[in-house]
């Protein structure tokens, strides 16, 4: 097995890791603790945020598999963290936090929406960008 076939086939158990677990976190956050994360006490909103982190770090790696732009492909990775962080906020403002959350999140989220949409159109797939060269062999000497 190639390196490269390693390193992908991690990525992608890892991008449906991430997500499966992520989703679940942030859909059901009462489900995933009784299931997976019985650490008491329960709270509902950091769940929901552990959720929308791991919704990042599996879109990361699924994006990753792409070999598209690198920039485009961290920053609509943490725009999908940030969105969901975001609806955390606003889903769970009856649980606390500042009544600012919502604001600054919200503003975070739309420039990092702005920033990715921005970055896609600036290269095209990775087969256009220069890939990095295996080190040469050694010559022999006579």
């Amino acid at each position: 097995m190639t390196t490269d076939r390693f390193a992908r086939g991690v990525a992608l158990l890892g991008a449906v890791f991430w997500l499966v677990f992520g989703v679940w976190a942030f859909v059901s956050p009462h489900s995933f603790f009784d299931t997976i994360a019985t650490f008491k006490p329960y709270n509902k909103h950091f769940l929901h945020d552990a959720g929308a982190f791991q919704i990042g770090l599996g879109l990361a790696l699924l994006l990753g598999l792409t070999r598209l732009n690198t920039l485009a492909t961290v920053l609509t990775a943490s725009a999908a963290a940030s969105v969901f962080h975001e609806l955390a906020h606003i889903l769970d403002r009856d649980l606390g936090g500042k009544t600012t959350d919502p604001i600054g999140l919200g503003i975070i989220a739309l420039l990092t929406i702005a920033a990715a949409a921005a970055a896609w159109p600036l290269t095209g797939p990775a087969s256009s960008q220069p890939q990095p060269q295996p080190h040469p062999k050694p010559k022999a000497k006579p």
